[in-house]
């Protein structure tokens, strides 16, 4: 499909959906309406963009044909695609197609997948191992789930967003590889904390401790992304403490519905819970290590 052919409508506008919208606007893709929980949000992007701001999700998808949605977890997906609720987006779901991108639970993909096609609509998985930069940018990694031939139908889109795409298989294909991407990458950013909390401790440079790491085995895509972080304190967000918790759990419970005990995604997991605990859910995953340098919480 040609640009001109997707009348583009997107539910929750974060970091994330603006981006993404202002990406395709600039692309010259019609974005027709934008939907999010803080109207005053909504309002200021739709004023951007030269769209409408609409108080429903059910609205998005009656002026739209493609619905991208960027929530925040399982609880806000079943509300906006709620069979019974009357602002649900299955009001009008005959003939649209919904992209849904955001990290959830494989179960909830399917679930929505089957809701979506038995109104007479088609659904894809689009999960992104990405952040804020490649939004905006249309460089996002996009891993998709769902039926082969909404895969290709979504793909020219979807190509204007990512720098690589991939389609893994069924709906809650995607969703399982992106759980393990994201149990991973909290568990190497946890250790990088541990490592440069403790380098800390025994009065290292950290600098020269990162150079190192970077040099040998302890070297990790996160060393590059998030080590100055830590290192400086810099935690504006990028990815959540809150929504690492809540992926790190998502890997969990996949693994006890496997019969695998996994320590190390647990040991991740209950951290992330405690900086959570400390009032510090909204700043980046680097915010861990305010829990492994010494006296930084009381400070």
């Amino acid at each position: 499909m040609a640009q001109s052919e997707f009348r583009i409508g997107i539910v929750g506008i974060g970091r994330m959906g603006a981006n993404m919208a202002r990406r395709l606007h600039d692309l010259h893709y019609a974005i027709v309406a934008v939907y999010d929980t803080d109207m005053e949000r909504a309002g200021a992007l739709a004023k951007e963009l030269a769209c409408t701001a609409v108080t429903t999700p059910a609205r998005v998808a009656e002026f739209a044909d493609t619905v991208l949605t960027v929530v925040s977890d399982d609880a806000a997906m079943r509300q906006i695609y709620s069979p019974v609720g009357a602002d649900s987006l299955l009001r009008h779901a005959a003939n649209r197609l919904f992209i849904n991108c955001a990290t959830l639970s494989p179960e909830l993909q399917r679930e929505v997948h089957a809701l979506v096609e038995q109104q007479g609509g088609r659904s894809l998985e689009a999960c992104m191992a990405s952040s804020i930069t490649q939004a905006r940018e249309g460089t996002l990694y996009l891993m998709c789930g769902g039926r082969p031939e909404v895969f290709e139908r979504a793909k020219p889109l979807l190509q204007d967003l990512s720098a690589d795409l991939r389609y893994i298989g069924p709906a809650g294909e995607a969703a399982k590889v992106k759980a393990l991407v994201n149990m991973v990458m909290n568990a190497n950013t946890a250790a990088l904390a541990e490592g440069l909390g403790l380098g800390a401790a025994l009065g290292l440079d950290l600098t020269m401790l990162r150079e190192i790491f970077s040099q040998t085995g302890a070297n990790s895509r996160v060393l590059e992304t998030d080590g100055e972080d830590i290192q400086q304190r810099a935690h504006d967000c990028y990815f959540s403490a809150a929504h690492a918790a809540k992926d790190s759990g998502i890997a969990c419970a996949l693994a006890q519905q496997a019969g695998l005990d996994l320590p190390l995604a647990k040991a991740t997991y209950d951290q992330y819970r405690r900086l959570i605990d400390h009032g510090k859910g909204e700043l980046d995953k680097s915010a861990v290590a305010e829990l492994t340098f010494k006296d930084r919480l009381n400070h």
